[in-house]
């Protein structure tokens, strides 16, 4: 194939050469060699048609996130990473100069230049950071049924409580609102409902409560609440010009697949609905980073895929790119994989049958070429290199490349505590959204609802009911069972007397 070198340099310059801005992002590769002046760049003008970043474990595919993350926000493209494992904390401080680094940024051709990018730290429990939370309300009604997998019945059921308490000014702010409407729906506010708005299968409550339980058991009540996160927050760009990376530490949430898929689905839907539309941008307003995204997708219903699959069809117009990062591109739904323009392939292991199946199959996902034989040559991959192919800025996909790519300028490993909390300690929004809140809602107004009808009751009873007047003390004094012996005792006295005086007391004893 040595003979080839000269039309593969050919195809690389004409594939990756952009008329707008791009990054570069590694070297084209021939042989098992980098070849001179085969650069591979990014077009930023295409970063809004999403991605996936694949590979076996150890091949390097979370450093050509991380990589690709410095390289957007150098250019002033503001960045959120889902930190799954927990080591893409190393974006916050610059990297180390080792002899490998050295020889892979010589024969690329590129000065390695250690740099900390400016980090935001977020989390959605009580890791270290910025709070992120959402509203049962700013869910609505279509996304919460779609999370708990309700029939079309129980999804009607909680549209009514949402209108419900539109209409009653009952806030739904946390799953404990949510609860206590089910449970007042089901009891005691049961003939106020049916008389407005039909009657409601105690069933169908039952079935949504058991679903909300299980979704508060993999730990829902601490996303659920105020203060709502803004998305315009994570759009920020730093002082020094550089879009700021936003690290979502969600290293708890890998045993909690389905509220991981709870988030994803909020924020992105949040985003569509916040963010303008902004047509044919240069670059991106916003790129998002999911890594094992299998978590989105492994637990997720048919009716989630398919909301997962309309937003990001939909998501690209806001100027918003979403990329997945798997081990497997077969962990991605097909339907979500033919919307991804970017595809980064590190190396994948062919240990059973299996294996190889899957691997022939992603082979055919790519773009055929004459310079590899793309199925032999996947297997074989050295770490740090990939497969990658993308969308040109006229939206054809360019030629497929072996690559090696460049490596980060941030450090390689996670941060101590002690430098998360210093991160931490500067950020401009942590205070923000960190204070406890909790505001009057659809829980307290009607625990007070109920608590004062069972209080009136009361009062009812102790009045004998029927609106009567309340006793006066001089008859709570005569109903006293003492002062009633005593007025009988009395009478006695005083009848006896009376006939006695008449000649009718009866015989006087001797």
């Amino acid at each position: 194939m040595a003979t080839n070198k000269d039309a593969f340099l050919q195809a690389v310059n004409a594939g990756y050469t952009f008329k707008t801005e791009s990054v570069k992002i590694g070297i084209g590769m021939l042989d098992g060699q980098p070849v001179d002046g085969a650069m591979i760049n990014l077009p930023l003008k295409t970063m809004n048609r999403h991605g996936l970043i694949a590979g076996a474990t150890g091949t390097g595919k979370t450093k050509t996130l991380q990589m690709i993350s410095e390289s957007l926000s150098d250019a002033s493209v503001p960045v959120l990473v889902m930190d799954i494992k927990g080591d893409l904390s190393g974006l916050g401080a610059a990297g180390t100069v080792n002899d490998k680094i050295t020889d892979r940024c010589k024969k690329i051709g590129i000065d390695f230049k250690p740099s900390a990018y400016p980090v935001e730290f977020l989390t959605l429990s009580n890791e270290k950071g910025s709070r992120l939370r959402a509203t049962v309300s700013e869910f609505g009604p279509v996304l919460l049924s779609k999370i708990l997998e309700l029939n079309d019945i129980q999804e009607g059921v909680v549209a009514m409580i949402f209108k419900y308490c539109d209409d009653n000014k009952l806030p739904l702010l946390d799953l404990k609102d949510f609860t206590k409407v089910l449970q007042y729906i089901s009891n005691e506010g049961k003939n106020e409902i049916a008389k407005d708005y039909g009657n409601i299968s105690t069933t169908s409550t039952g079935t949504i409560l058991r679903k909300v339980v299980e979704l508060q058991q993999q730990g829902a009540d601490v996303f659920f609440g105020e203060k709502s996160f803004e998305v315009d927050d994570l759009m920020r760009i730093a002082d020094d010009g550089r879009g700021i990376i936003s690290v979502l530490r969600v290293t708890d949430l890998q045993d909690k697949p389905k509220l991981f898929s709870t988030f994803m689905l909020q924020m992105l839907a949040e985003l569509y609905a916040t963010c303008p539309e902004e047509g044919d941008l240069d670059k991106p307003k916003l790129v998002m980073f999911i890594d094992e995204a299998h978590l989105v997708f492994e637990e997720a219903s048919d009716a989630l895929l398919k909301q997962i699959e309309t937003i990001i069809k939909l998501i690209r117009s806001k100027g918003i790119g979403v990329f997945f990062c798997t081990q497997n591109p077969m962990d991605v739904p097909a339907s979500v994989l033919a919307q991804l323009g970017l595809k980064v392939q590190h190396a994948l292991r062919a240990f059973t049958a299996a294996d190889r199946k899957t691997i022939v199959q992603t082979a055919q996902n790519y773009p055929t070429t004459t310079f590899y034989k793309t199925e032999d040559l996947i297997t074989q991959l050295g770490i740090g290199e990939a497969f990658v192919t993308m969308l040109n800025e006229s939206g054809v996909p360019t030629p497929l490349v072996h690559c090696m790519m460049r490596p980060p300028q941030s450090r390689m490993d996670i941060l101590n505590p002690a430098e998360i909390d210093a991160i931490v300690a500067k950020s401009k929004i942590a205070a923000k959204y960190n204070q406890v809140i909790d505001s009057e809602s659809a829980y307290e107004i009607l625990t007070k609802k109920l608590q004062d009808a069972a209080n009136n009751n009361q009062q009812n009873n102790n009045s004998g009911g029927g609106g009567k007047a309340q006793p006066s003390t001089l008859d709570k004094i005569l109903a006293n069972p003492a002062v009633r012996q005593v007025e009988r005792t009395a009478a006695s006295i005083i009848t006896r007397s009376l006939l006695g005086a008449l000649g009718l007391g009866g015989k006087s004893r001797r």
